[in-house]
């Protein structure tokens, strides 16, 4: 008698937890995390592209060392900041987009100088680099979005009856989305 009621409750946990959603919230956590991978696949690839503009350009410019130097900082920066995806939380993500933007920025600067060399810019190495580069940026900017269309279905599931009465107790809660630097809605200003 026991043994059947521990075996009636086990099927019947069983089929509360197939009810309450519980495989696809699990399912749609892990594509979080694999997005999130690929959002990060997208940074490293730019990380990667720097050290060889820096040194293409320092082979063909002669100017201050800081520009070259603010580069290679922020990109250390940049890298430096690792987040559990199945942990995000929106701080996590703005120190993370922070440390990004800031290596955007000195990357701006670097090609705004580069590009008052002309030798430099005629440069076939430096041209690739560059157009990679571009690439790279219009990737993380695929990578950001299919990472938050793949939150958003994740947060408005488990936020749906009768998900929504037991993804806590699970330990399903929302996760966090990319969001727009304060001030991205500005074209950056070029000058040369």
């Amino acid at each position: 008698m026991k043994q059947a009621l521990q075996l009636s409750f086990i099927l019947f946990l069983l089929f509360s937890l197939s009810s309450c959603g519980y495989n696809k919230m699990v399912e749609l956590q892990e594509a979080i995390t694999g997005q999130w991978s690929q959002v990060e696949n997208s940074y490293q690839r730019r990380a990667d592209l720097i050290p060889n503009l820096v040194n293409v350009v320092k082979g063909y410019a002669d100017f201050e060392k800081s520009t070259l130097e603010s580069v290679v900082n922020a990109r250390a920066k940049a890298t430096s900041i690792n987040i559990d995806p199945t942990n995000i939380t929106p701080e996590q993500l703005e120190a993370f987009q922070s440390a990004q933007s800031g290596l955007s920025s000195a990357l701006s600067r670097l090609l705004v100088v580069a590009e008052q060399y002309p030798d430099l810019k005629a440069n076939n190495n430096f041209r690739e680099l560059q157009a990679q580069l571009e690439g790279t940026e219009n990737r993380i900017a695929v990578e950001r979005q299919k990472f938050n269309d793949t939150v958003k279905e994740y947060n408005t599931y488990i936020k749906k009856l009768p998900q929504s009465l037991s993804a806590g107790m699970l330990g399903f809660h929302e996760k966090a989305y990319f969001k727009a630097q304060e001030g991205a809605e500005k074209a950056p200003e070029v000058k040369f």
